[in-house]
């Protein structure tokens, strides 16, 4: 479990892959049950990507400074939207509701006449970017909906299901 820590920043990092740069997909750890969100490095992990990666209200998938080349792609691209629902997911997990239900709201608003949304946002421009529609962000949507309307966590949920 060690190998989750980066030492300089503490919290769980991308250090496991090629940068010590933070890297917002770790707010999936707690939402497939590797790690509850209370624990103290997932817990300072959510609150560093709080910090450092939400832009506008919106979570970047890396900070905007990112080396050219992380995932293939170039720096500076938009909020990620899965990444956003992802953390409303985790804030639900620490009992953060009110503001997970905020977030998710706010994430709603993006869709457009027909309720679709891409994979990314460009909250400065106020337009959606990337790949369009975007199952992904759809698939995110509808389990932070669900995760909103459970009094469980979707890794305790997945828990008792079976």
């Amino acid at each position: 479990m060690s190998g989750l820590r980066c030492r300089r920043r503490g919290p769980t990092t991308d250090g496991l892959a090629r940068s010590s740069d933070l890297d917002a997909s770790l707010l999936m750890i707690p939402l497939v049950g590797f790690l509850p969100a209370a624990d103290p490095s997932m817990r300072g992990t959510i609150e560093a990507i709080e910090r450092h990666l939400v832009v506008d209200g919106f979570v970047r998938r890396y900070a905007e400074h990112a080396s050219e080349g992380v995932d293939g792609l170039p720096p500076g691209e938009g909020a990620f939207l899965p990444c956003t629902f992802w953390l409303a997911d985790d804030l639900i997990l620490l009992g953060r509701r009110a503001e997970a239900r905020q977030l998710f709201e706010r994430l709603l608003a993006l869709r457009n006449d027909v309720g679709l949304l891409s994979e990314e946002y460009d909250p400065r421009r106020k337009r959606m970017l990337g790949n369009f529609p975007q199952a992904f962000t759809h698939v995110a949507l509808v389990n932070t909906a669900c995760n909103l309307s459970h009094t469980t966590g979707p890794a305790e949920h997945r828990r008792n299901a079976s």
